[in-house]
């Protein structure tokens, strides 16, 4: 399985970006996809996650303004992120596996997001 993240950025706070992450290999129906984030200095944080069954979760930070989605069709993960602020920059790398081992089997390389 290989994931690939594009679609970060640098944009000015309160603009938008929609981040999007490739899939190819086998994914199984089963495996939840999320997105996580890590800034300078700290540690990687989970951002989003989207199950099997549609479900979704979301950090407290980012309520109300990123939306996970999933395209079953072109095996792609989205995070649509609005509003953005400061704090949200950081390395936003995505992630496919069983809930199991909290969606973290497979990861990306990441894609920059910066925000000021």
């Amino acid at each position: 399985v290989q994931l690939v993240e594009s679609g970060g950025g640098s944009v000015q706070a309160g603009g938008s970006l929609r981040l999007s992450c490739a899939a190819s290999g086998y994914i199984f129906n089963t495996y939840c996809m999320g997105w996580f984030r890590q800034a300078p200095g700290k540690e990687r944080e989970r951002v989003a996650s989207i199950y099997s069954t549609g479900d979704t979760m979301y950090a407290d930070s980012v309520k109300g303004r990123f939306t996970i989605s999933r395209d079953w069709a072109k095996n792609t993960l989205y995070l649509q992120m609005n509003n953005l602020k400061p704090e949200d920059t950081a390395m936003y790398y995505c992630a496919a596996g069983f809930p199991s081992v909290g969606c973290t089997r497979y990861w990306g390389q990441g894609t920059q997001v910066t925000v000021s």
